[in-house]
């Protein structure tokens, strides 16, 4: 289900730049599920990934706790270092699906595997 609402959500990408479409589904404790694509821009660095979209939606919305995402691209691309950051700092135990724009999964991660050692508020206590 959570793959699906990715792939859905990545029908709204726009990535004109590089073609390359990402969708996720940002799955909260309580079940609310925020999707989020790849909004590209001419100048490069503002351009915002899937991942950080959706979680932008959802902590505007007040929500900070996280269960799961799950990230679609065309061929089961991971998410890139600065979204692996910004979901460890709400999330550091999310779990990360990553799947392809046909619906299907093709890894299960935690974030804590795919950001060994990460940073987070915990870090900055005396």
């Amino acid at each position: 289900m959570l793959i699906d609402a990715a792939v859905n959500a990545a029908q709204n990408a726009y990535a004109p730049y590089s073609g390359y479409v990402v969708g996720a589904a940002l799955q909260a404790a309580d079940g609310t599920i925020f999707g989020g694509c790849n909004v590209e821009n001419a100048a490069y660095s503002p351009t915002i990934c899937a991942e950080r979209t959706a979680l932008v939606k959802a902590v505007s919305e007040g929500v900070r706790a996280f269960a799961a995402i799950a990230v679609v691209t065309r061929n089961g691309g991971a998410p890139c270092g600065v979204c692996r950051q910004v979901l460890y700092e709400f999330a550091p135990d999310l779990r990360v699906l990553i799947g392809n724009l046909d619906g299907h999964l093709v890894a299960d991660y935690t974030l804590r595997e795919l950001l060994p050692g990460g940073f987070g508020p915990d870090s900055l206590k005396a």
